[in-house]
């Protein structure tokens, strides 16, 4: 008796695995379009808090989220602008140097490169280079106020 229970038991469970594995054609095979794949830039938000601790002169700050932005997004331009800032404002010139030739690699020698490039060597007290520099972004831009604010600086200094 004992073995038959047994024997039907197994039989039973052989039976719900195979009709488990059956296929349904009831099912809904319709594939859904509700959720979009999106191409969104994943860098957006470290760049957006790195620019708001800048302002906020949290440099330390600023630069781990720029950091963390260019690894994100390693041709971020701007990203790449306010890590070499941030390092400048830290006094970390060697880094600074190393993030202005990404920078210089990923957008090009554009003016407000230059200038900052400048202000760069200006926080060094490496006047000459820093008014070559500034002179060179000077030439290159349309609105010459910032640039004219650091040859400013560099004179009065």
């Amino acid at each position: 008796m004992r073995h038959r229970l047994s024997t039907a038991a197994a039989v039973l469970a052989a039976v719900l695995i195979i009709t488990g594995c059956t296929t349904n054609s009831s099912v809904d095979k319709t594939k859904t379009t509700a959720i979009q794949a999106t191409a969104k830039d994943i860098s957006a938000a470290d760049l957006t808090e790195g620019k708001a601790q800048f302002r906020e002169a949290n440099f330390g700050l600023a630069e781990q989220h720029f950091r963390k932005a260019v690894e994100l997004k390693a041709d971020n331009a701007e990203a790449w602008m306010g890590l070499a800032a941030s390092y400048d404002e830290l006094g970390r010139f060697d880094f600074a140097d190393r993030a202005y030739a990404q920078l210089l690699r990923v957008a090009g020698r554009k003016p407000q490169i230059v200038n900052n490039m400048g202000y760069s060597q200006l926080l060094r007290g490496n006047k000459k280079k820093a008014r070559a520099l500034l002179l060179e972004a000077k030439a290159g831009l349309a609105d010459q106020t910032v640039v004219n604010a650091n040859l400013a600086l560099l004179d009065k200094s």
